[in-house]
């Protein structure tokens, strides 16, 4: 019989993961991870992770399969959070969610899985595992989920060949709503439990909120820069080469404050990324407003 780690984060998809694996005939142990120590990073009293662990132990109980927690805080504020304050620091947008299934959940707590003895890890993430052959060599790729609404394969889009080779997701061929009435079906405690819009792994917090907490202020100027522009409309110089046109076409374009009127303030360009549209607190235009350069 095979051994299969599930990473239970006392939410429906993981705790249905369990399930189907449990009925597929494999031996699962349920894992719970705690990431992070410093509760007064919460938008409200509650503990951010507690309420999470308590909802895996109740499915594991459900299942009758082993269950513990693994305190994971330090690796977690070593590969996640310090590195992804000094990114924002220096005006660059990291992806927790990407860094985390790479650095922590496929590499540290595998790593963790693999000396209980399992031969999988898996996760309640909506995307598929398929394989290929290529020079007599088997090839794993990630494929999207079946609930397009729902797919996060790009969520882990950086694992290796060798973590994807030990991993399982059991959901990826369902759809929310039929991961939910399995659930409700087997009256497991996350049935009807809301979908987590934190920060990966902390538990209730969002991001915005945790820079805030986490990094100094810095009062600042917002520019509305208009969208007809003449560094818009510039003609484009005659290039032979593709790749020199095409670089030209890409080349960033460097935003002074001359360019455009100012419209508001801000606390700190480093709570900011560009694309945001939502939380500029700037009101009063026709247009929907987005974010095209940072200073920080």
């Amino acid at each position: 019989m095979k051994r299969v780690v599930v990473g239970l984060s006392g939410g429906v998809d993981s705790s249905v993961a369990a399930y189907l694996l449990k009925e597929q005939g494999y031996e699962v142990i349920g894992l719970f991870m705690k990431n992070w120590h410093d509760d007064s990073v919460t938008i409200s009293n509650d503990c951010p992770w507690l309420e999470d662990s308590n909802d895996a132990l109740l499915v594991a109980e459900k299942l009758g399969i082993p269950f513990q927690t693994v305190d994971l805080s330090e690796e977690y504020k070593e590969r996640i959070v310090d590195y992804m304050f000094n990114e924002y620091e220096k005006g660059r947008t990291p992806n927790p969610d990407v860094l985390c299934n790479r650095e922590i959940k496929f590499d540290v707590f595998m790593k963790i899985a693999l000396s209980l003895g399992a031969d999988y890890v898996a996760t309640g993430h909506y995307c598929r595992k398929g394989t290929l052959e290529q020079d007599g060599e088997e090839i794993y790729q990630l494929l999207a989920g079946a609930d397009g609404n729902k797919d996060q394969s790009y969520f882990l889009c950086q694992l290796s060949q060798e973590q994807l080779s030990k991993s399982l997701f059991p959901i990826g061929e369902l759809t929310k709503p039929e991961v939910r009435e399995i659930a409700a079906k087997m009256e497991l405690a996350t049935a009807e439990k809301k979908d987590s819009q934190g920060l990966c792994f902390i538990g209730k917090v969002r991001l915005p909120e945790f820079l805030q907490q986490q990094l100094q202020p810095k009062e600042g100027l917002i520019f509305e820069v208009a969208a007809d522009g003449d560094y818009y409309s510039a003609q484009m110089p005659v290039f032979d080469d593709l790749k020199e046109r095409l670089a030209y076409q890409a080349k960033n374009i460097d935003y002074k404050p001359q360019m455009g009127k100012v419209v508001g303030k801000h606390p700190g360009a480093h709570y900011f990324t560009i694309g945001q549209r939502k939380g500029l607190n700037v009101g009063g235009t026709k247009e929907p407003l987005f974010i095209i350069a940072t200073d920080v």
